[in-house]
């Protein structure tokens, strides 16, 4: 009774993680069960959703046990993923034994991702990357540095907020920080008399922000036949993009009536 109720929780411990972290749907689904298979398990039933799992186990000839996770999503990292994976081949190798495994898993889902300046300058470098890549000129590339900057010093504050935002809403207030940055440095470089493209330093700053993963994994999961996940990913992606457009165009709109302002 009691192994079979900490596989099953080890199971769904280390599905949750992937599912929390941005896995796909078939790889949390298959990794519960190569774990459930290495340490016994006769019968393992596993069902995957984008924000939950249900599970049921048999070992050892006893009656099924169940469980049921709700899997909210928290700051995606994808190391912890990578270091599911590396656990989950040990454990099918048979060289971790159950309490050792929970011993590895509780380290993985404690693993802290890069400190918030770093995320800050990388979203930086990245918008000014992206705004050379999409026809931005030089200038336009150094410009979009500072709602890069702007916007990765806004997320990581937003991320440790005790309550939350919204998705629609924290990604609507993030575009707007972009916007409304872009357009300050823009109106500064006019009155310096040097010509920037405010459309090109947007873009840059935006680019950090939009749903690629969820996107990808929505595709990948209706590829796989996980038609309800994959949907699920795509209507998110559209929301996030949405709030984007909302962001930067209630920015553009409000700074279009300021005085002297030129978009």
């Amino acid at each position: 009774m009691e192994k079979r109720r900490r596989v099953l929780e080890l199971c769904v411990d280390a599905g949750e993680t992937l599912l929390a972290n941005g896995a796909e749907i078939y790889r949390a689904q298959q990794t519960m069960e190569l774990i459930a298979r290495s340490y016994g398990a006769e019968h393992f039933n596993a069902y995957v959703l984008t924000n939950g799992l249900i599970a049921s186990i048999r070992l050892e000839g006893a009656d099924e046990h169940a469980a049921v996770r709700n899997t909210p999503r928290v700051d995606m990292n994808l190391g912890r993923i990578s270091a599911v994976n590396a656990l989950s081949r040990e454990i099918v190798a048979g060289t971790v034994t159950v309490e050792a495994a929970f011993a590895r898993l509780a380290v993985i889902r404690a693993m802290r991702g890069f400190p918030g300046w770093m995320m800050a300058l990388a979203s930086a470098v990245a918008a000014a990357c992206f705004s050379f890549l999409l026809g931005g000129s030089v200038l336009d590339a150094l410009t979009a540095l500072a709602p890069g900057f702007a916007v990765g010093l806004f997320t990581c504050r937003l991320a440790r907020t005790r309550a939350p935002l919204n998705k629609l809403v924290s990604n609507m207030l993030s575009a707007g920080v972009v916007a409304l940055v872009s357009v300050v440095c823009v109106q500064l470089h006019g009155m310096a008399g040097l010509s920037c493209d405010l459309d090109k330093v947007i873009i840059g700053g935006i680019v950090s922000l939009m749903p690629g993963i969820a996107l990808t994994n929505g595709i990948r999961d209706v590829a796989n036949c996980d038609y309800l996940s994959g949907t699920i990913r795509a209507i998110d992606a559209v929301l996030v993009a949405a709030g984007i457009a909302l962001g930067v165009g209630i920015v553009l709109r409000a700074a279009s009536l300021v005085p002297g302002v030129y978009l």
